[in-house]
């Protein structure tokens, strides 16, 4: 059998196009290398030629996208001699932050929003020893105070204003285009605080200015400061597309909500802090916002467990379900190739899952002929 080295992480694969040096110490949980999974019974389903395809950022270590930045920038707060970080967020950050902080040797605090943090998420930035203070407020009033404390204390911001932290993220297009072997026509994330769109689209130009593609018209992001310097196997960039919860929609309505309310919890922000590159991302990709409601949102949760066996929690949702409306309407048109991103694992929230499953569990005697009777019953 041939040897394969170990997987060690994003970092250390995409060494050459990530701001790190030799000697740098690199703090990583094995992240990255996530599957891309072909969904085949949901497209049948809607009658539609389309390829669609889900980036399962759950499976990361943490149970979501956020490890890929997290792991850049708590290498880099240790690098700069930091021995402390600190965040503001509506749960993964906050378990990321945690993770990789225990992982360095140093303090995480978070801050998160009282009452409005799934507990899975809850659980994991207890659990990894992070100094968690719950604030009467929302995730952006505590992203407000997070840079008021950073200016005045020794700590490390790890929100996606962090720079580091979209570099990080970046590199889960890199792997969809390994994988595909180009880019897909439609990218499809949910947005909340934007970096992560953003950072996506970072990573595909990166990729089409090396190859030499579109050099005079490379994008803001990367336009002379691309890291990855050769290579590249293609030169087309998709369309982004961002969707977000309609009772949490800056992006949708022009302007900042002062109080955004949706049952997905991770996107629940009303004041994103990516919010110039993410209008540019939209422009210079040709690509498009749009809301969905809380139902759409839990329907194609559910939805997408069911059929196709992925459980998401409902924020990854809101890419599928956007992508699968627009897809039926003929925005998405028949032959496209689609990658939505699905953020974080479905147990990261089990409440909401449980809420909406109810009636799947049976009880029985534990006898033979109730056992026999309910499988006989339920058989497909």
């Amino acid at each position: 059998m041939p040897f394969r080295p170990r997987y060690t992480g994003l970092i250390d694969k995409y060494r050459d196009r990530l701001p790190v040096h030799d000697d740098t110490r690199i703090i990583s949980l094995g992240e990255g290398n996530t599957p891309l999974i072909r969904l085949n019974n949901i497209p049948r389903e809607i009658g539609k030629e389309v390829d669609i395809y889900v980036k399962y950022e759950g499976l990361n270590p943490t149970g979501s996208f956020k490890d890929r930045g997290m792991t850049m920038a708590v290498t880099k707060a240790v690098e700069e001699g930091s021995r402390a970080v600190i965040c503001a967020s509506t749960g993964n950050t906050s378990a990321a932050a945690a993770a990789y902080a225990a992982r360095a040797g140093i303090t995480a605090f978070v801050l998160i929003p009282e009452g409005k943090i799934a507990m899975g998420k809850l659980a994991q930035a207890m659990m990894h020893g992070s100094v968690v203070l719950q604030i009467r407020g929302n995730f952006d009033a505590g992203m407000r105070l997070v840079k008021e404390v950073a200016a005045e204390a020794p700590v490390t911001i790890v929100n996606s204003i962090n720079p580091y932290r979209l570099q990080g993220q970046k590199t889960a297009a890199f792997e969809i285009i390994e994988e595909l072997g180009r880019a897909p026509d439609y990218h499809c994330l949910p947005v909340g605080n934007a970096g992560n769109i953003t950072a996506h689209w970072i990573g595909y130009c990166e990729y089409s200015a090396a190859s030499g593609d579109h050099v005079t018209e490379a994008c803001s992001f990367c336009k002379g400061h691309c890291t990855y310097a050769g290579g590249a196997i293609v030169g087309n960039r998709p369309k982004m597309v961002g969707y977000q919860a309609a009772g949490s929609a800056p992006f949708m309505r022009g302007h900042m909500v002062d109080d955004p309310d949706t049952v997905a919890t991770a996107i629940r922000i009303g004041h994103p802090q990516s919010w110039d590159q993410a209008w540019k991302v939209r422009e210079e990709s040709g690509g498009w916002f749009d809301e969905c409601s809380d139902e759409e949102i839990l329907a194609a949760q559910k939805l997408l467990a069911r059929k196709e066996g992925v459980f998401c929690e409902p924020a990854s949702a809101a890419s599928l379900a956007g992508a699968l409306r627009d897809i039926k309407s003929g925005k998405i048109p028949e032959g496209s190739s689609v990658v939505c991103t699905l953020t974080g694992n479905g147990l990261k929230d089990p409440d909401t899952a449980i809420a909406q499953s109810q009636g799947g569990v049976v009880t029985i005697d534990a006898a033979l002929e109730p056992v026999k009777a309910a499988i006989l019953g339920n058989m497909k």
